[in-house]
């Protein structure tokens, strides 16, 4: 019986986080695809990862490349400068 207790416990939690909703969801698509994939769990991971929470880490080094472009746009534009003083010299 506390077996029993402990898998409805689990389910509810499930239930209550979405994760039955979403993993149902995935499941119907796969259903319905007209043409299995030749590897089903590629296909769970691909559509559930698509909806996945961002991940605090790959958020972080989205913005470190976004600050590096703005450094190397401004050393693009000081090497610019630079060689026209170059130039005239």
């Amino acid at each position: 019986q506390a077996a029993d207790s402990k898998r409805e416990q689990f389910r509810q939690y499930l239930e209550k986080s979405g994760v039955l909703d979403m993993l149902t969801k995935v499941l119907v698509a796969l259903y319905e695809e007209p043409e299995k994939p030749d590897s089903a769990l590629d296909f769970l991971k691909h559509h559930l990862g698509a909806s996945a929470p961002e991940n605090p880490e790959l958020e972080a080094l989205r913005l470190e490349v976004a600050e590096m472009k703005e450094k190397y746009d401004a050393v693009l534009e000081e090497n610019r400068k630079l060689k026209t003083k170059v130039k005239v010299y």
